[in-house]
């Protein structure tokens, strides 16, 4: 079984490429979390955090008796789904970590707009992050520094629907609300780099370098507690799936073909 949280601004609509390419050997299962796809949850009942959505996840998988699965790591779902591995470690049968980093020295220079609202979370700092929290803004989330030659892979749908999905207010305060609370997320960093190396779980991890948030650099810094990872870097940005799938689809078939119990 393989497990499919979702990164921002998207949805399970991430991943309509790449469950029928694995769906003839694995059960797939890709949720839409709160507030995003076709979900809507008002914020007096969720609280936009990290914590309420490490929380969710881990609720999910137990409704659902999932008791083993692989799970794939990318954008905001690795911080949910490192979060679900370490309180199950024993249910992880693998890692395939995507464009989805844990070391702060690794940081892109995308995130110094969203770490000096962090260092001061005013109503002025919000304000320009909620600037991008629009169509046009989801855009540059899906393009962002992919090369030009393959930009045209990227479908329009992306943005165009996750927008028309959250766009209605208060979907958009949701959001500045959970982009202000990572940086709640560095602070896990630690504990998720102990559990790495403590439990060494099988991991694939395949990056597109061209990714303004997480370079290159970030991929290389998880062989710091994963030295036995296999690590494929390929030419292509933060949406790999978009740009990439039959490469990343030969690659988790065979890595999730050679792990014991899959």
């Amino acid at each position: 079984m393989v497990l499919l949280p979702h990164g921002y601004p998207s949805s399970s609509f991430q991943f309509r490429n790449l469950m029928p390419r694995l769906g003839d050997r694995w059960r797939l299962v890709a949720p839409d979390l709160p507030g995003f796809g076709y979900t809507r949850a008002d914020r007096r009942r969720f609280a936009y955090t990290f914590d309420a959505y490490a929380e969710f996840l881990e609720r999910f998988t137990v409704v659902l008796g999932l008791s083993r699965y692989a799970i794939y790591l990318q954008d905001y779902g690795s911080q949910f789904g490192l979060r679900l591995a370490m309180s199950a470690p024993d249910r992880v049968a693998a890692l395939v970590i995507q464009n989805g980093d844990i070391y702060e020295d690794q940081h892109g220079p995308k995130y110094e707009p969203l770490k000096r609202m962090w260092a001061d979370p005013s109503p002025r700092a919000l304000a320009s992050i909620a600037e991008h929290v629009s169509e046009e803004g989801f855009r540059d989330e899906f393009v962002g520094e992919v090369p030009a030659a393959i930009v045209e892979r990227i479908s329009p749908d992306l943005w165009t629907l996750s927008w028309a999905q959250v766009g209605r207010p208060p979907g958009p305060d949701n959001l500045v609300h959970l982009l202000a609370d990572q940086r709640s997320t560095v602070d896990w960093f630690p504990r998720q780099q102990k559990y790495l190396r403590e439990h060494r779980p099988p991991t694939l991890i395949v990056w597109g370098p061209h990714d303004g948030y997480m370079p290159a650099g970030a991929a290389h810094a998880y062989l710091r507690d994963l030295p036995d990872a296999e690590l494929h870097l390929l030419d292509g940005g933060h949406w790999l799936l978009e740009t990439h799938l039959d490469e990343v689809v030969a690659l988790m078939r065979d890595f999730l073909g050679r792990v014991h119990g899959l």
